[in-house]
């Protein structure tokens, strides 16, 4: 009688303990859902030129745009001191000014509601105990990293104020990148919280999804370079660049690194090449799956070729229609979506997590 009720209790136990991961791990698919909803806003921000058009950082008052034309006129003469406005902009009105003020507050404001949707219910989790002990210290790092992106923000528009007539595309590229490793964290924590139905894939497999997934980060960081030096904006043809296949003077500045930071062209063409690594690498990564008998390692892996070939269209497709709007955010938007399927790929070939709570029957 007792080993049955140990039995029971046990079930109830794991049953309850699944509840609680299905619980985190929807939460986390929303938390993720708004970081990319925040890249997407930050692209169109960035689109707009909207992004210097809030010159103060306050963390509180700041989710408070203006209320009545005094605040709204002191906003825009705090725009007006800057160099944006006094070389590029200077015969905005007012009504220009509120377009692109509103697409700045609304980045800001998302970050905030990100922050809120974050931090509330991880404590209530944690204190109601919610919480299997290995979770606690991943999501108190993704905490620190949330706090850390908003300074990282900050400092990128701190870097348009006072010289520049935009954002540095250093900082631009950090934002944008950081944004992809907190998406890309927030996944594989979730993904981990998933059952799987198939055990962990072969180790090659493995590290191929790796690397996949960090190809994937450095072509978001390289795209933020383009974007923050308008690169694409320049060179609209493909698949030859500058009317070459490999143009010239892409090492002109001195020192030689800094062409890879700083030379319109270089960018560009590094963004392209990196492009064909990441296809070539997943193409090869999707015949490999086939190696083995059909699982959802390989249906993953044939899913992720399509996202990426999909992905280098539209990119291509941006660049040849000189980045108009809503093809250069559904190329962001993109780029964000197949950093989540390659990152959950990765975790999937890595296989479950052990259960919440092992059940054993005694007697």
């Amino acid at each position: 009688m007792t080993a049955s009720l140990t039995f029971e209790n046990t079930i109830a136990l794991r049953l309850r303990a699944e509840s609680n991961r299905r619980l985190v791990r929807l939460w986390l698919y929303f938390i993720c859902a708004l970081v990319a909803a925040m890249v997407v806003v930050g692209g169109a921000t960035r689109l707009t030129d909207s992004g210097l058009s809030i010159t103060e950082w306050r963390p509180l008052l700041g989710a408070i745009p203006p209320l009545n034309d005094l605040d709204w006129q002191a906003a825009f003469d705090l725009y007006k001191q800057i160099p944006e406005f006094q070389k590029i902009n200077s015969d905005m009105t007012l009504q220009g000014f509120k377009f692109i003020y509103w697409w700045e507050w609304s980045h800001r404001f998302l970050g905030r509601i990100v922050g809120v949707a974050f931090f509330v219910p991880m404590v209530w989790l944690w204190l109601s105990g919610r919480l299997e002990g290995w979770l606690k210290p991943r999501l108190l790092l993704l905490f620190a990293l949330g706090g850390l992106q908003g300074f990282i923000g900050w400092w990128m528009v701190m870097s348009g104020l006072v010289e520049r007539v935009d954002v540095s595309q250093y900082r631009l590229a950090t934002h944008l990148l950081l944004a992809s490793i907190i998406f890309a964290y927030a996944m594989w924590v979730a993904r981990g919280l998933a059952p799987h139905s198939t055990k962990a894939g072969p180790p090659g497999l493995r590290g191929q999804a790796m690397i996949i997934t960090l190809l994937v980060l450095m072509q978001i960081f390289l795209g933020g370079l383009v974007a923050g030096l308008d690169a694409g904006l320049a060179f609209n043809t493909w698949p030859r660049i500058d009317g070459a296949w490999v143009p010239d003077k892409l090492w002109i500045l001195k020192p030689v690194w800094l062409n890879l930071f700083e030379n319109i062209k270089t960018v560009q063409f590094i963004h392209r090449m990196s492009a064909y690594l990441l296809f070539a690498f997943v193409l090869f990564h999707m015949f490999i799956s086939f190696g083995g008998e059909a699982s959802p390692h390989r249906n993953r892996a044939i899913v992720l070729f399509l996202l990426i070939t999909a992905q280098a269209m539209i990119g291509i497709a941006t660049l040849l229609k000189q980045v108009p709007f809503d093809w250069a955010i559904s190329h962001q938007f993109g780029g964000i979506v197949v950093l989540g399927f390659a990152v959950a790929h990765w975790r999937g070939l890595k296989g479950v997590y052990p259960p919440a709570v092992e059940i054993r029957r005694e007697g």
